[in-house]
């Protein structure tokens, strides 16, 4: 059944996800845990013509080892370095990130080498992540399970039951326990798009965000907006599951308190219960039960990591939510939830932004950042009030949309 299942899924990831037709070349970043999912990757892109494939293969045990080291030591480590990535993004090769979860695995290493560890990789790629921003290259984010991520998530289960049963929910979630997974993601991208559409014909210039959490959040969008979602401009899909429309605000004007709805995992650690206040577009105050160290290194990370880059309108409804189950990995979680992000914005969300350089788009309202953290907020009876041009409308209510 796995065996059969994962053909479909590599099939999904490799013939809608990526477009190798504008590549010679494929980038692989992944944790041994999921080889067998890689190695059919594999087999489809060389059928495809794909012979330079890049297998970045990561070992769990190796990576404490090495996050095991000072903060000197982290800093000048070749481990952490990526600048591989940047000879590929050269080449304009195609990249897929594999990505799961190892709950408490990484609990003995402080918050600190984590977030050294992680900006590290992010700047020593700068190629990467131009390409990756401005969609010159095709790339896609995609989930997996592995064994001690099966085992947190169902305790009172035998490995192999625990490991199939969050396998069969991943599998829900990214619709390959479909008959056709193409043709289904193609189903849905064709209604989000037309929610796209209705969003951006509003033409929306702020959101006022509530709940019963105690969210109370406005957020300013920049003049002349756009709304995007998988599949609208390029056809792609860059995550794997993917139930968002988002945008980008105007870094200079959020203002309130937002309350997280759900755990976040960042670099392997726990952040938990926490809560965000803005003035000017910036956080002010923060807390958090759990990884209050963590989130103070997003937050402090650069100069504008304390701004946020996006906001992610997901329905309670989805996929993701569908599954009733919180994952503790956010490119699962962020797609079950409204979320939002501290760091970089999306050039692409304003008219002209992939031609624009980083200083106009940030007098224009676009934050840039040495990071993009996204954390949801999204619950069951979340309100979002918009102000468009025709004056204040109800575009979200009880969690899901009404437009």
């Amino acid at each position: 059944m796995f065996d059969e299942i994962e053909d479909k899924y590599a099939n999904l990831l490799v013939n809608r996800c990526l477009d190798l037709s504008k590549s010679n070349s494929l980038f692989i970043h992944y944790y041994n845990d999921n080889k067998s999912l890689i190695d059919k990757v594999v087999k489809l892109a060389k059928e495809k013509g794909i012979d330079d494939i890049y297998l970045d293969e990561i070992d769990k045990v190796t990576r404490h080892e090495h996050l095991s080291q000072s903060l000197q030591e982290i800093e000048k480590d070749s481990y952490f370095d990526c600048h591989i990535w940047d000879e590929y993004a050269k080449k304009n090769s195609a990249f897929l990130m594999i990505s799961t979860e190892f709950p408490h695995y990484f609990d003995d290493i402080s918050p600190e080498k984590i977030a050294k560890a992680t900006k590290k990789g992010r700047v020593s790629r700068p190629i990467y992540r131009k390409k990756q921003a401005i969609n010159e290259i095709s790339w896609c984010i995609a989930v997996m399970p592995n064994l001690i991520w099966a085992k947190a998530s169902f305790p009172d289960l035998s490995e192999e039951e625990a490991y199939e049963k969050l396998f069969n929910l991943m599998m829900m979630a990214t619709m390959v326990d479909t008959k056709n997974p193409i043709d289904e993601w193609n189903k849905f991208l064709n209604k989000q798009r037309k929610l796209v559409k209705k969003l951006n014909d509003l033409e929306i210039t702020s959101m006022h965000y509530t709940n019963k959490l105690g969210t109370d959040l406005y957020v300013g969008l920049p003049q002349k907006v756009i709304w995007e979602c998988a599949g609208y401009g390029d056809n792609l899909i860059v995550n794997m599951p993917t139930y968002e429309v988002f945008t980008s605000p105007d870094y200079r004007y959020t203002s309130g308190i937002v309350y997280a709805s759900k755990p976040l995992m960042y670099g392997g650690a726990l952040i938990d219960k926490f809560w965000l206040k803005f003035k000017d577009g910036k956080v002010v105050d923060y807390d958090a039960e759990v990884g209050k160290d963590i989130l103070k290194g997003i937050i402090e990370s650069d100069n504008y990591s304390c701004f946020l880059g996006e906001c992610a309108l997901v329905s309670k409804n989805s996929g993701v939510a569908k599954t009733n189950f919180v994952f503790g990995e956010t490119c699962l979680d962020e797609n079950a939830s409204c979320h939002i992000a501290l760091g970089d914005a999306f050039p692409e969300c304003i008219k002209g932004g992939f031609e624009s350089t980083r200083e106009n788009l940030r007098a224009k309202g676009l934050n840039h950042s040495t990071n993009h953290v996204d954390f949801m907020i999204g619950t069951s009876d979340l309100n979002i009030t918009a102000m468009t041009k025709n004056g204040e409308k109800l575009i979200f209510k009880d969690g899901d949309f009404n437009i």
